[in-house]
């Protein structure tokens, strides 16, 4: 008997590797052109497919936003539900999210220094001597 990790493993890929690897590499607008390709029903086997990998996360709502709520559920049940609702939440992005916090430039000096003094100089003048 299958683990339901053997499963997901075992988990074929509704679409050939190649149409799979350029709608990953694909900019937004290119994406949507490729997944207009696919037939609706594959489609919403291939969102669920991505969405079982985090890796292919944003590409899973990507994808899920041109599917209908009813081809999720009826292929994917209560996850298929999920995948809908995260896809529309989604779709008012601007940019898809690959899961990463944004990088921010600090503005400030990393540190400060005090200003040498020359008293401190004749200390360790007198030491060596």
């Amino acid at each position: 008997m299958f683990s339901s990790r053997d499963a997901y493993d075992n988990e074929r890929c509704p679409v050939r590797e190649e149409l799979l690897g350029e709608m990953y590499r694909a900019s937004e607008h290119g994406l949507a052109r490729l997944v207009e390709s696919v037939s609706s029903d594959v489609r919403a086997q291939l969102a669920l497919f991505c969405y079982r990998r985090s890796h292919l996360h944003s590409l899973a709502l990507a994808i899920a936003a041109s599917c209908s709520e009813r081809e999720l559920a009826q292929l994917g049940g209560r996850v298929g539900s999920v995948l809908y609702a995260q896809s529309r939440a989604s779709a008012g992005r601007t940019k898809p999210s690959t899961g990463r916090k944004p990088i921010t430039l600090s503005t400030k000096p990393l540190a400060t220094f005090s200003p040498l003094s020359d008293e401190e100089d004749d200390v360790g003048e007198a030491v060596t001597a």
